[in-house]
């Protein structure tokens, strides 16, 4: 054989194998046999253009049948659509069966909206038939009487379908049951008729309506365990009393410093007024120097003052000296 001949031959067989993958790409026959067989009208020319809207035949083709065997009546435009606008197909068609199989109002519309929302619409339904349970974190609360009182709560919840797209989630939920604990257990008298009767807590609570505008309604909340904490009143009233004594020491030592700026200041005073004396007794020579030059005042006279001025001075000590004798008896006299 010509070597040019079998090249051709060769090249030729390879560009009918690529377009035989090229065709079966495009055209995914085995897809649409396997649709024909599970009696699911699905064209070529449909699987054809689902290549080139770059969406996998596969995804949709598996899909539409799980759905039309379930008894569910779609298009494959519906999932086409929905696959191109993000969603999640084969999640949206298990939602719609189990929503069916469970008597659960549910369309194709709602449960493609609640995909597109961010949210699994397949947990919704399973949270739908199967509630779930909710632990709340340890919720600390101080009844009328100060003591601390610190509740956990189990709160079970069932998935509101129509509540689904808009609908707030779990941790509003936990933050309304937080806030109606603390409520119910500020309302209470004594920390003691909660610790009684925890179920009024549970009942207060519900009839509150916390699931309103949530994406779950609550069926039930249990206070699944209640501890004491401290006494905060009784902590509140020492802080306040600190605050107190801390004023009053302040205020004291304030009236201190007032007392001993006064005491100063009257010391300064008699330093000044004994200068001013010291000052007036020095003039007492000149004023008698000038009484013996005018004649106003004789020898005599100023002996005579001096001598009446030595005896007032020895009757002071001998008073003097007669009361510490006194006070030393008296001394001795305790002592025995």
């Amino acid at each position: 054989m010509d070597p040019s001949s079998s090249i051709f031959i060769l090249v030729a067989a390879l560009a009918g194998i690529t377009l035989l993958f090229i065709f079966l790409y495009f055209v995914p026959v085995n897809l649409w046999i396997t649709a024909q067989f599970a009696n699911v009208r699905v064209g070529i020319g449909e699987l054809i253009g689902m290549r080139i809207r770059k969406v996998p035949p596969s995804v949709i083709v598996n899909s539409l049948i799980t759905a039309t065997k379930a008894g569910l009546a779609l298009t494959t435009n519906e999932l086409e659509t929905h696959y191109l606008a993000g969603g999640n197909v084969p999640n949206v068609i298990r939602a719609l069966i189990s929503a069916d199989k469970a008597n659960i109002n549910l369309s194709f519309k709602q449960a493609t909206a609640i995909d597109l929302a961010g949210r699994d619409v397949f947990e919704a339904v399973q949270i739908s038939v199967n509630p779930k349970v909710i632990n709340t974190p340890s919720v600390a609360a101080v009844a009328a009487d100060g003591i601390q009182l610190i509740a956990k709560a189990r709160v079970t919840v069932r998935a509101n379908i129509a509540q689904l797209v808009g609908g707030a989630g779990e941790e509003t939920i936990l933050a309304r049951v937080g806030e109606g604990i603390v409520t119910s257990i500020g309302s209470s008298v004594n920390h003691k008729t909660v610790l009684e009767n925890p179920d009024k807590i549970s009942k207060l609570v519900l009839q509150r309506g916390l699931d309103a505008g949530t994406a779950f309604e609550i069926l039930s909340i249990d206070i699944a365990d209640i501890d004491v904490g401290t006494n905060i009143g009784a902590k509140l009233q020492i802080d306040q009393a600190s605050a107190d004594l801390k004023v009053a020491e302040a205020k004291a030592e304030e009236r201190r410093a007032m007392a001993v700026a006064l005491e100063q200041e009257m010391k300064a005073k008699s330093v000044e007024m004994r200068a001013k004396v010291i000052e007036a007794e020095a003039e007492v020579p000149k004023a008698l120097a000038e009484a013996f030059r005018n004649g106003s005042l004789g020898v005599m006279d100023y002996y005579r003052m001096e001598n009446i001025k030595a005896d007032t001075t020895m009757r002071d000590s001998i008073a003097s000296s007669d009361k510490d004798s006194k006070d030393s008896g008296s001394n001795k006299n305790e002592k025995k």
